[in-house]
């Protein structure tokens, strides 16, 4: 025991307290940023950072996952916290997500993902970044006006609202924000180049954040008129416990609008964890498989935890996640680690967090919504054909266009179309075919026949010409559907009608007296 102990705690000193501490650099700003977006409080970010770290990594058996507030949900969670009105009631849908993603796990359906086809996925997550860029370019721009977006996205560009916005915008840029973004954006791409391995122990995130705070300092000192305003800058309470919100209860059933945004949230917050699982396993240079059902077991009691405490929506995030595998974690105390070192900033350094400037954490959301859209993927959907890529755009067009739950379905029935017309269409031929040393048109059936089959077939049967011998062979069939049997069985009987010798080989005949 005291061995075992032991080498838990040399493993903890060696690799996981580092990676732990890490993956608080990237999940910091990305804690704060994603509040933000998602027209949170901030600290309900941090306090999803904390929960994911501190709850989540205790029940879950990943390894190298981390958890936290994740970029996929923030256009959901803005338009849930603006339908619904109130915090304390969107508190409420986020415990119903968690109870939802509980009893998946309890159920064991954490497969559940695996029906969801990746044309969609891929289009969802596509419409996510969209719109992500679309509402950080305000902040970093300098708009610290919260009103910009209550009018959804497609109406930021109607003849009613464009030019109020136009004209509200161009009072509020600030030239200090521009160029921290632009600073930002550098930042952000440069460490991303080859040449910059090296400095790969750095995470991105905090030096955009650093150099934000240095060059806001900066314009206070040496060009007061590129400073930023207070409004522009990170402001989280001294005593964040204090602040907090709490779920209203006694609203729970007060509209059903709750809990469809509950399970929504549920299901979109679950569909990203099992990508997110599926990709931090690739990594895992062990080879180690996250239990899947398990692991919507722990989110499912964080996300009610988040809703209880006042935090935002939480999944495994793949960003944290890589940031833990590059950072040599090997168990879950990494990610525990780094929702510790997340409780002690906030206690402790509240007021350096406070010099944060938001356009330093728009350039990076600005980036995360980028990588889930970037023209790349646009192109590889191309090169899939049509009919991969007829519902990828469907999703995106639907979600900008009404809502992630309606975008999701129509995209889920286009693809289902195709699906359904590359799997059933039968490629039924007349052939002429020797049977028995007689020439003999000849049609054979392929291995599953169903209703789906019927039009195809009948026209195949109605191009048979008079005078024909015919045969049709269902013996390689595996399964052939009552509707099938039915025609050819009627066929049968009209055939003598129409001069044609009708040989079945392997279909069974049906009664198809009762039609007449």
């Amino acid at each position: 025991m005291k061995r075992t102990i032991k080498y838990h705690r040399i493993i903890w000193l060696r690799h996981d307290l580092p990676a732990g501490l890490s993956v608080f650099f990237v999940a910091l700003p990305l804690c704060l940023g994603i509040a933000l977006a998602s027209g949170a409080p901030l600290y309900a970010g941090l306090l999803s950072g904390m929960i994911g770290g501190l709850v989540v990594s205790l029940i879950s058996g990943a390894r190298l996952a981390v958890s936290g507030p994740a970029a996929g949900l923030t256009t959901l969670v803005a338009a849930s916290i603006i339908s619904l009105g109130d915090y304390k009631i969107f508190l409420l849908a986020v415990i119903i997500a968690g109870l939802f993603q509980l009893v998946l796990g309890v159920l064991k359906l954490g497969g559940i993902a695996n029906y969801f086809p990746s044309s969609v996925i891929k289009g969802m997550l596509a419409a996510i970044g969209i719109l992500l860029i679309s509402k950080q370019i305000p902040l970093a721009l300098g708009y610290d006006q919260p009103d910009f977006w209550t009018s959804g996205f497609l109406k930021l560009f109607s003849a009613k609202e464009l030019p109020g916005n136009l004209s509200h915008f161009s009072q509020h840029i600030t030239t200090g924000a521009i160029l921290i973004t632009i600073i930002s954006l550098l930042i952000l791409i440069l460490l991303k180049q080859p040449f910059a391995k090296k400095l790969k122990m750095l995470p991105a995130p905090l030096v955009v954040v650093v150099v934000g705070i240095l060059a806001n300092l900066f314009f206070i000192s040496i060009a007061p008129a590129f400073s930023l305003r207070q409004t522009q800058l990170v402001n989280i309470p001294s005593n964040i416990f204090a602040n907090i919100s709490f779920p209203d209860l006694s609203k729970i059933f007060s509209t059903t609008e709750i809990w469809k945004d509950g399970l929504v949230i549920g299901l979109l917050a679950t569909l990203e964890t099992l990508l997110c699982i599926e990709a931090i396993d690739k990594l895992d240079k062990r080879n180690h498989i996250t239990p899947i059902n398990r692991e919507l077991v722990a989110q499912g009691i964080g996300n009610m935890a988040c809703g209880f405490l006042g935090a935002i929506p939480v999944t495994a995030v793949v960003v944290r996640g890589a940031a833990n595998v590059d950072a040599g974690g090997r168990t879950k105390l990494s990610a525990f680690t780094h929702g510790l070192f997340l409780l002690l900033a906030v206690l402790l350094i509240p007021f350096l967090l406070n010099k944060i400037p938001y356009a330093s954490l728009s350039a990076i959301l600005l980036v995360t919504g980028y990588n889930l859209a970037k023209p790349k993927l646009f192109r590889n959907m191309w090169a899939l054909g049509w009919k991969q890529f007829i519902p990828f755009l469907i999703t995106i067009i639907v979600i900008l266009c009404t809502d992630l739950l309606i975008g999701v379905c129509i995209g889920l029935l286009a693809s289902v179309y195709f699906i359904v017309q590359n799997n059933f269409k039968a490629e039924y031929k007349i052939t002429k075919k020797v049977v028995e040393g007689i020439e003999t048109e000849y049609i054979r059936l392929n291995s599953n026949v169903t209703f789906l089959n019927k039009v195809r077939l009948r026209k195949i049967l109605d191009d048979v010409p008079e005078y024909s011998v015919l045969t049709v062979d269902g013996r390689e069939c595996n399964f052939i559907d009552y509707d099938i049997l039915e025609i050819i069985s009627e066929y049968e009987r009209k055939a003598h009608d129409r001069h044609i010798e009708l040989h079945l080989l392997g279909i069974e005949r049906v009664n198809v007296e009762a039609i007449h």
